[in-house]
């Protein structure tokens, strides 16, 4: 060892004792069981568009399968149930919007079984101010767009960010999470409140 890095070593040594170790990420099976867990879930949310707009509202998640997105001060709705998700515009007369529940990101928190070791679905996994962030997409179809799932360390699922197919994207920011309940399957039910709205579905 030369005569330079004897004398650096000490000055390393208490550098080293100066800096907190930097937080670990969680690892994906954390991830997935915590995931796993989740029954009833609902939460506060705030959301923000890919064009800078934002709304809150309520957010209702029964897995597998189910989430209800009720935004305040609007009668805009979003359901997710039957493998199908249905958008709800207050401002239009015609049914809503529908796509299957398969073809979006979400589908990854919202199935049954939620594996995050599973082959090429996590494209990144990181560890920020704390915060554990896993960006997953469908494994098979890459094209359908991909999520970014942000954790606190606890873990408690803090937020999400869907990237769709046509590179928008959208921020779910969600606080004041409570678990458990019982929520009729009826919120969820998409043809049931098209019907209530007087927007039946063909």
């Amino acid at each position: 060892m030369t005569l330079f890095r004897i004398a650096l070593a000490p000055a390393l040594f208490v550098l080293s004792l100066a800096v907190p170790a930097a937080a670990e990420k969680l690892s994906l099976d954390q991830l997935s069981n915590y995931l796993n867990t989740l029954g009833t879930v609902t939460a506060d949310f705030v959301q923000t568009n890919d064009d800078g707009s934002r709304s809150k509202g309520v957010l209702t998640i029964k897995r597998p399968g189910r989430m209800r997105l009720e935004y305040a001060g609007s009668k805009d709705l979003v359901l997710t149930s039957g493998g199908q998700v249905g958008v709800f515009d207050a401002g239009s007369n015609e049914p809503p919007q529908r796509f299957p529940l398969s073809k979006t990101p979400l589908n990854l928190i919202l199935k049954n079984n939620v594996n995050l070791s599973q082959a090429r679905m996590v494209v990144s996994h990181t560890e920020q101010n704390g915060d554990t962030i896993v960006r997953a997409q469908d494994p098979a179809h890459p094209e359908y767009g991909s999520i970014d799932l942000i954790f606190s360390d606890t873990p408690v699922l803090k937020a999400w960010v869907v990237h769709d197919d046509t590179g928008g994207s959208t921020t779910v920011q969600l606080t004041k999470m409570r678990l458990g309940g019982k929520v009729s399957d009826g919120q969820f039910n998409i043809h049931a409140e098209a019907n209530r709205r007087g927007t039946p579905l063909d």
